[in-house]
């Protein structure tokens, strides 16, 4: 509660690591911290990469996860006005963006793309997983998150028409 508030949920460019040397901490601290988070994310999807980013390291979490994690908390400290707004609006289009990181995990070199879908003004769908296989080059990374949120895009889509919306 008595925590300096900052900007950012996450370092810019941060690489954590599981063979980290930093000294272990409780792990059912962590996973406790990480689960009540994830539950947080269906309302703050600001924060949903870096918490997924996180959940990585349940089985081992070491000091620097701990730091990591912590940060989220400073950060909704200072972000506690933030939150999904859906406005009524005449431009009523499903947008979507869609991006990746190529070789982002320093311990399997995999990948992580995300996407977010907006129906108006306000966010309806996003995600973000680190993909099974590693991508030979950034433009394959891309092209497999493009991938995904086409998907996302079609199963949306589906939707809209089965409730009529155009």
């Amino acid at each position: 509660m008595d925590c300096t508030p900052i900007a950012k949920p996450m370092e810019n460019r941060l690489q954590l690591s599981r063979s980290d040397p930093s000294p272990e901490v409780s792990a059912t601290l962590y996973r406790q911290l990480i689960g009540s988070l994830i539950y947080l994310t269906y309302t703050r999807p600001d924060i949903s990469f870096v918490v997924s980013y996180l959940s990585r390291f349940m089985q081992e979490p070491k000091v620097c996860h701990w730091k990591a994690a912590k940060r989220i908390l400073r950060y909704l400290k200072g972000s506690v006005d933030l939150g999904l707004e859906y406005k009524k609006n005449e431009n009523f289009f499903l947008t979507g963006y869609s991006d990746s990181n190529h070789a982002g995990n320093i311990d399997d070199r995999k990948s992580t793309p995300g996407f977010v879908f907006f129906m108006g003004s306000g966010p309806i769908s996003w995600g973000s997983k680190k993909q099974h296989f590693v991508s030979r080059s950034s433009i394959e990374a891309e092209y497999r998150s493009a991938g995904e949120a086409i998907c996302e895009a079609i199963w949306l889509r589906r939707i809209l028409e089965g409730l009529g919306i155009p």
